[in-house]
């Protein structure tokens, strides 16, 4: 059977880093198994869907490269919706009911007082067709529950969880369909995983509860579940789940110069036992991810964690990658001398304007500028190759005596005005001849 797994965002919102690590690992998933992975536009909430994040969301998984093998949207599938339900109110599994969000509220205190789990207590299937006809006579309308069979526990095994078990009596049956014709969540995300083909969902632990209501609404539509597998969910550094992680956009982390493989690297093992890794090789990936890997403790998302990580990855990018967003004129020799001092491509543009100048001339103590000046002197008698850097040091550590921090630093410092930065005998040759002789020149004769 081929793996089919989807992602099934509402467009109420712009996805944050938990929205993408489900997305992700269901693309894993699916791509591991050589099978495919769909998008499932959750849209049924009219009012609240919005079609700007619509596109943001494809936006995002594209960035991320994490580009769907289908499209569904929810808001055209009410037909099918329709006659689904339809068969269910055949059966008897789905049934009217009346009351209201406060007369609810009271029920479910009267049965804590009780000391009974605070659930639907059934009171609508009690209702007469006489006594629907009256309501609707009254104007009411009403609102269906699915009928959850308790003649059983629900149970299944949960690909991360392992088994699970469900008393239905202690659940409340739940609402699938609002009073105004509207679909809740449940039943219409059932209907379309059994007629798209999905033969696995993983999504977070938040989902539990759901999945067992679930699993009998598979078996009422004659139809087999999924594989479920319910992963922890992600909290922040301080523990728990914070509105900055919620609202911590695939814009913002773009925006600040954030690599998509980085993010990718990151939340791929977030939450496993594998270690996380700079991995800008998704095949590598791929071929680690495992749900057995995977802990119940909850994921701990770190910004200076994918801060790491975003260094590593760009200290492994092609320049042909780098190329487009690296300052005009900069060469792939350029970019791989300054590129293991850049946390973010956008730096780069810093060490550029470092190699072709001007730079401010720093401000030496005596003794360094006259070592500036006789620098000066032997450069000037040197052939000009990609080891001049070499050759230079050679010469004056012979010509000296300097060594170590006093022969290099004072040479760093009169060449690039800095007292770090990238292997200087990458960036001389960068520099080039007369500038470097310039800027010895202006150094020799700053001291401070």
């Amino acid at each position: 059977m081929t793996t089919v797994t989807r992602f099934a965002p509402s467009p109420t919102g712009l996805l944050h880093v938990g929205n993408v690590r489900t997305a992700l690992h269901n693309w894993m998933l699916a791509r591991k198994a050589g099978g495919r992975f769909l998008l499932r536009i959750d849209d049924t909430d009219a009012e609240r869907s919005r079609e700007d994040y619509v596109e943001a969301i494809r936006a995002d998984l594209a960035w991320l490269g994490l580009e769907p093998d289908g499209e569904e949207r929810q808001s055209a599938r009410g037909t099918l919706y329709e006659a689904e339900f339809q068969r269910l109110v055949a059966a008897g599994r789905v049934y009217r009911c009346y009351e209201s969000a406060q007369e609810l509220e009271l029920k479910r205190k009267v049965r804590r007082g009780r000391g009974l789990p605070p659930v639907y207590d059934r009171a609508a299937l009690a209702l007469t067709e006489a006594d629907h006809a009256t309501k609707a006579a009254a104007g009411e309308t009403p609102h269906w529950r699915f009928l959850l069979d308790q003649a059983q526990p629900i149970g299944w095994t949960d690909g991360i969880r392992g088994p699970q078990q469900f008393d239905p009596a202690a659940m409340s049956d739940p609402v699938v369909r609002r009073a105004d014709g509207s679909w809740l969540y449940m039943l219409p995300s059932v209907i379309d995983d059994i007629a798209m083909g999905v033969t696995q969902v993983l999504r977070g632990e938040d989902h539990v509860s759901n999945t067992a209501a679930q699993v009998q609404m598979f078996a009422a539509l004659g139809a087999p579940a999924p594989a479920f597998a319910h992963e922890a969910l992600l909290v922040g550094t301080e523990g728990k789940l914070s509105k900055r992680l919620g609202s911590l956009g695939m814009a913002q982390l773009r925006d600040g110069g954030i690599e998509p493989a980085a993010l990718v690297a990151l939340l791929a093992r977030l939450g496993t036992s594998l270690p996380v890794e700079p991995v800008a090789d998704r095949t590598a990936l791929l071929d680690t991810f495992d749900l057995a890997t995977f802990g119940r403790a909850p994921a701990r998302f770190d910004e200076a964690e994918l801060e790491r990580v975003n260094a590593g990855i760009v200290h492994q990018l092609p320049f042909a990658e780098a190329a487009g967003r690296l300052p005009a004129g900069m060469s792939e020799a350029a970019w791989e001398a300054i590129r293991p001092n850049l946390a973010r491509v956008s730096e780069a543009a810093d060490w550029w304007a470092v190699v072709t100048g001007p730079i401010a001339a720093p401000s030496l103590p005596a003794e360094d500028a006259a070592f500036a000046a006789e620098a000066q002197a032997v450069l000037a008698g040197l052939p000009w190759t990609d080891t001049v850097w070499q050759a230079l040091t050679s010469a004056l550590k012979e010509q000296t005596g300097r060594k170590g921090k006093a022969l290099f630093l004072p040479l760093r410092l009169a060449l690039t005005g800095r007292e770090h930065g990238p292997d200087m005998a990458a960036l001389l040759p960068l520099i080039g001849r007369e500038a470097a002789l310039d800027r010895l020149n202006q150094a020799a004769r700053h001291s401070g």
